[in-house]
């Protein structure tokens, strides 16, 4: 319980329905224990009535109609209140699995790159989903059931003690030997659903990463091999589900056997103190049958609340393991932060935590308001983690990086990122309208200002031969549009925000050289009073760049303008002579 017990702030939360869905089941456990005392009043008016000849047939009668109405009344009452009792509970349950699902969320938002670098899409799927619905059965059902329990047992013993202490202490012989069953199965069953909720993640992980790669896996041919491994994965988790399925079904009939040995102890030993005259009517036997039934649901649900409890524990402690996860990135300055948009790097040195690979080495440059910096070199020289060091999505191993001035990590990291608009190297779509997607940099855009933006980004002719236009819903990751096409709605996107500051990472290599052209244009007049960074393979994106930098390996190895980089030996004049032969080839 241990792991569960993180859960106790939210009980504390929804107090007020807690104490309201204890009271209700106390006050309902009350009522439905009128229904033994009736009986047992009937059956004595009736041994009474079979000793005494003399006494009226009608006001038995009577007595019996008045017993049975006052039985059907205080099962009415007890069964609304037992109602209420569900609404008040199971309702508690779904406001903490929505808190919980929401706290889950906000985790995985301010979690770092590192944490997604090292846990799979589909395990992180399944703790907000299964994980979660087994922490939801335990405060819910698991809980009202565990309450109704204890509430009953308590009445009902003390019931069962004012009548008889001797044939209450008969009857709950068996009670000890079922909680030593409980206690052993619970151990196992724990350990099972640990287990099997392991598995369950590496299928969601297995399946996410096949649907997401379906297209690879197809262009290859592998569709037998996946289905396959598929079906060993799969194996292998049916297995751990039947060995936890075994153990728990092994609950209900323990507890039922448990409480029909009770049962055979009432009317054995109750039937000897009848004979000996310790107790004074058979209804007293009857009675007790009434309360050892009473008692076989709370007792055989013990064994599937425990499993609710067991299962949520596991799953418990999956949620928590990162849940107490301190994000790498920390907002470290809570008050508001305006930023104009000049960037300095101080001999930054960069280094991935994952793969210990240096990425940047004491690296120095700066953006005045209002420029742009081109970004140039080959694959893997750090060109793409400057980008990710400006917007704070790691911090820098070594050196210093400023913004109007102030050390990066000394500004609200939300107004950072709001002043910031980037364009990915792997355009990044969701599965909602065109419009929606534009949007997603300023969602009161109006329409207007959609279609300005999309022009810009010289994407506003494609979309208008789509059938439904803006409102065209895109396929999951934008699958449904072209490469250049999803650039350049990741390229509006952008632009609709505003920002003082603007990335561009490589965001043009899938449109051809005379889109290229119009957007870099385009862009010149929209970034004339914002700072831009321009990361690219070609020179046509970086020739009208205020300043050039060039990297290797993480250094920088040329530094000017266009014009000063072309007339000196080097990477860019290099670079710009093979694409211009290219340029004139095509």
């Amino acid at each position: 319980m241990k792991e569960l017990q993180y859960l106790n702030k939210y009980f504390i939360k929804y107090k007020y329905s807690f104490l309201i869905g204890i009271i209700t089941t106390i006050v309902a456990q009350i009522f439905s224990l009128f229904t033994p005392k009736l009986i047992s009043k009937s059956f004595k008016a009736i041994e009474d009535f079979s000793k005494q000849n003399s006494v009226d047939s009608s006001l038995i009668q009577k007595e019996l109609i008045h017993n049975i109405l006052l039985i059907i009344a205080t099962t009415i009452i007890a069964g609304f209140l037992t109602f209420l009792m569900r609404q008040t509970l199971i309702v508690m349950s779904r406001h903490i699995e929505f808190d919980v699902k929401n706290e889950v969320f906000r985790q995985y938002e301010n979690l770092s790159q590192n944490f997604y670098k090292q846990n799979r899409t589909g395990d992180l799927m399944n703790r907000i989903s299964e994980d979660v619905g087994k922490v939801r059965m335990y405060v819910g059902p698991a809980v009202m059931y565990t309450i109704n329990t204890f509430i009953r047992f308590a009445i009902v013993i003390v019931y069962m003690y004012n009548v008889s202490p001797r044939l209450t202490l008969y009857s709950l012989l068996p009670l000890p030997i079922l909680s030593y069953i409980i206690f052993k199965l619970s151990s196992e069953i724990n350990k099972r659903s640990t287990i099997f909720q392991q598995y369950l993640s590496k299928v969601s992980s297995f399946t996410q990463e096949v649907f997401s790669g379906i297209r690879v896996i197809k262009a290859y041919s592998l569709e037998n091999q996946y289905q396959n491994n598929l079906v060993e994965l799969s194996e292998e988790s049916k297995t751990k589900s039947l060995h936890l399925a075994k153990v728990q079904s092994l609950f209900g009939p323990l507890m039922l056997a448990l409480i029909g040995v009770s049962n055979l102890v009432v009317i054995y030993f109750g039937g000897m103190m009848y004979i000996n005259g310790t107790i004074q009517s058979i209804g007293t036997i009857a009675e007790f049958i009434l309360y050892i039934n009473m008692l076989t649901w709370p007792v055989a649900s013990l064994g599937w609340v425990s499993s609710m409890v067991q299962e949520a524990e596991a799953s418990q402690k999956r949620i928590n393991e990162f849940l107490k996860i301190q994000p790498d990135i920390q907002n470290n300055h809570a008050e508001k932060s305006i930023i104009d948009g000049s960037i300095e790097f101080k001999n930054v040195s960069f280094v991935y935590d994952d793969t210990h690979i240096t990425a940047l080495k004491n690296l120095s440059f700066s953006i005045k308001k209002g420029e742009t910096l081109a970004i140039l070199g080959k694959t893997g020289s750090g060109k793409s983690s400057i980008l990710s060091l400006i917007s704070r999505l790691y911090d820098v191993t070594e050196g210093e990086i400023l913004i109007d001035g102030q050390p990066i990590n000394q500004i609200n990291l939300y107004d950072l990122r709001n002043s910031i608009g980037i364009v990915p190297q792997d355009a990044f779509l969701f599965s909602d309208s065109i419009s929606n997607n534009i949007k997603f940099g300023k969602e009161t855009a109006t329409t207007e200002e959609v279609q300005a933006a999309a022009k810009k980004a010289v994407v506003h002719d494609n979309i208008m031969q789509f059938n439904k236009a803006y409102e065209t819903i895109l396929g999951e990751r934008g699958i449904t549009i072209s490469g250049g096409q999803k650039q350049r709605v990741s390229i509006a996107r952008a632009i609709i925000k505003n920002a003082p500051i603007l990335l561009l990472d490589d965001c043009l290599s899938a449109v051809d050289t005379e889109t290229e052209e119009t957007i870099l244009n385009n862009l010149l007049t929209f970034c004339k009073d914002k700072t831009t960074i321009i990361v690219s393979h070609r020179v046509s994106s970086a020739k009208n760049a205020d300043q050039i930098i060039i990297l290797d390996e993480g250094k920088i190895i040329q530094q000017g303008s266009h014009n000063q980089l072309i007339n000196e030996k080097g990477y860019y004049a290099e670079l710009y002579l093979k694409q211009l032969s290219e340029k004139e080839l095509s």
